[in-house]
């Protein structure tokens, strides 16, 4: 009995052993699930976590292409409202160079003119001048001719009839040399002053 004491404690020991063994192991194993499955739910919360972070990285992506396009289409009006500016910049210069060079051209027209004006004023002045010199010697010489013409009508009233007959008659002829020597010398007078152009 001894034996079958000795075999059944064995035999109990066998029997205790692995059940030991297996609450030992479904414990250990038992704390391994328990251990994935936290794991698990904080790799679940991580990739959730991750996941709402990729949305919202994807939502901040799509909002930041539509703010690019939008600049994109700014940027393209900007560019063309430049190009447009520059195009009637350009115009208006084009437009004040004719305008300019219309100007230079009046004006070097109207300083031409205003030289042969000028020249001609110049001319003029000097033909004024030189006319108004002569005309002063004119009424100088036609004083000088009135004052001879008084004084040979007064020697002429001065004489008789008489003397008139005397100075006239071809055959008595006295004063008929004074009378020519006179006349030639108030012709004389008269010749000087003939206005000469």
């Amino acid at each position: 009995m001894r034996l079958l004491r000795l075999t059944s404690v064995a035999a109990l020991a066998l029997i205790v052993s692995p059940v030991a063994h297996a609450d030992q192991e479904s414990d250990r194993l038992r704390e391994a699930l328990r251990s994935a499955t936290t794991q698990a739910r904080a790799a679940e919360d991580q990739r959730a976590a991750v996941q709402a972070k990729l949305t919202a990285a994807e939502q901040e992506r799509d909002r930041l292409r539509k703010q690019i396009e939008g600049y994109r289409a700014q940027v393209k009006e900007a560019e063309q409202a430049h190009r447009q500016a520059v195009k009637d910049f350009n115009e208006r210069i084009a437009e004040r160079d004719d305008s300019l060079e219309k100007w230079k051209a009046a004006y070097g027209e109207a300083a031409s003119v205003a030289r042969t004006k000028d020249a001609e004023r110049s001319k003029f002045e000097g033909e004024a001048t030189t006319w108004k010199a002569s005309a002063k010697a004119c009424e100088a010489k036609n004083v000088r001719l009135v004052r001879i013409a008084d004084d040979t009508v007064k020697q002429y009233e001065k004489m008789d009839p008489l003397e008139k007959v005397i100075h006239h008659d071809p055959v008595i002829g006295f004063k008929r040399v004074e009378h020519q020597n006179a006349a030639q010398d108030l012709r004389d007078q008269i010749i000087e002053q003939k206005a000469k152009p």
